[in-house]
């Protein structure tokens, strides 16, 4: 079953317990009436930024107000979701968030200065994507068990790079060296794109990636592919084999949504979900998602929040248990 389709089923169990709109004053000053930030958690080059641009573009034509992209970088996107918890619940500052910030953070930080659930509103599912593992192709491994005997006749094991320390790809790579008992250094890099620049030029072996980032990479044969952690073969790339099918049971999904500051007005954020679903249905956006394997999100803004939960109530148990720590 599809992530976005389970997140949708989750959200059912929350929606009578959901705060009313009604709840909140009807009437808000006109909105917008002057630019929006969304703040992208990661350097430019990656995945985040790919949806983020993407996303930006249609929802300013739709608004009438520019919505400017601000990346900051740094701790595993703590340091600019604080920044957007801490900003002024007015509807104008957003974050693009997704499991690394809302639900591994907390968990592999120490003193991070926000709450997934209780600092934010979260407002638009943006989309799903499959996670990849890629390889340098002067690395000897065609597959997953060619990864594990090359990693343990290595001296001092492969090194694997990922968008950052804390990331959902950080955490894979934490998974799978804990159920295939192989030596994986994680080598952390401040976003996906200076990541794929070491494999390309053989810093490190391999990466951990969103399959959205890696794409243009897999079909250039500039990096070889190896697994990717959905239940089913990506339809985008149905020749890479999944965890599962190589004997590794591990099912995980990269995800994108906005969220903002937990104060801001219910018609904002009831708009701000309606303007962005119908970028999400515009066929420049639906065809440009599917070029990198990326699904545009359909589930409701309830169903969202009930999906952020279930994964901040998933991700941290399993962080503490793996025994990562923030680099």
């Amino acid at each position: 079953m599809p992530i976005n389709r389970r997140a949708a089923m989750m959200g059912l169990g929350v929606i009578a317990a959901a705060p009313s709109s009604l709840a909140q004053p009807s009437i808000v000053p006109a909105w917008p009436t002057r630019p929006l930030r969304l703040v992208v958690t990661f350097a430019p080059g990656g995945s985040t930024d790919i949806i983020a641009r993407l996303v930006a573009t249609g929802l300013q034509e739709r608004l009438g107000q520019p919505v400017i992209v601000e990346n900051r970088a740094g701790a595993g996107g703590t340091i600019a979701t604080t920044h957007v918890a801490r900003s002024e619940p007015d509807g104008y500052t957003m974050v693009l968030a997704s499991s690394t910030v809302m639900a591994i953070g907390p968990a592999l930080y120490r003193n991070v200065q926000y709450d997934p659930i209780r600092d934010f509103s979260h407002v638009v599912l943006l989309s799903t994507n499959h996670l990849v593992f890629v390889a340098n192709n002067r690395v000897p491994a065609q597959n997953l068990n060619d990864l594990v005997r090359l990693a343990r006749t290595t001296n001092g094991g492969l090194n694997m790079a990922s968008s950052g320390s804390g990331s959902l790809n950080h955490m894979l790579i934490v998974l799978f060296g804990n159920v295939s008992g192989a030596t994986l250094n994680h080598v952390a890099y401040r976003g996906a794109g200076p990541a794929m620049a070491a494999v390309l030029g053989g810093e490190v072996h391999g990466m951990s990636d969103s399959l959205p980032s890696a794409a243009a990479h897999i079909r250039q044969g500039a990096v070889r592919p190896i697994a990717i952690a959905g239940e089913t073969r990506s339809r985008s790339f149905p020749d890479i084999p999944t965890f599962r099918e190589q004997g590794f049971d591990l099912v995980t999904y990269g995800w994108f949504g906005l969220s903002m500051p937990s104060a801001t007005p219910t018609p904002i954020l009831d708009r701000l979900h309606r303007e962005v679903s119908e970028v999400l249905k515009t066929p420049h956006v639906v065809e440009r998602m599917a070029e990198f394997d990326a699904t545009p999100g359909n589930i409701s803004r309830e169903a969202y929040s009930a999906m952020v939960r279930a994964d901040y109530e998933r991700w941290g148990p399993l962080v503490r248990a793996s025994g990562a720590v923030a680099e």
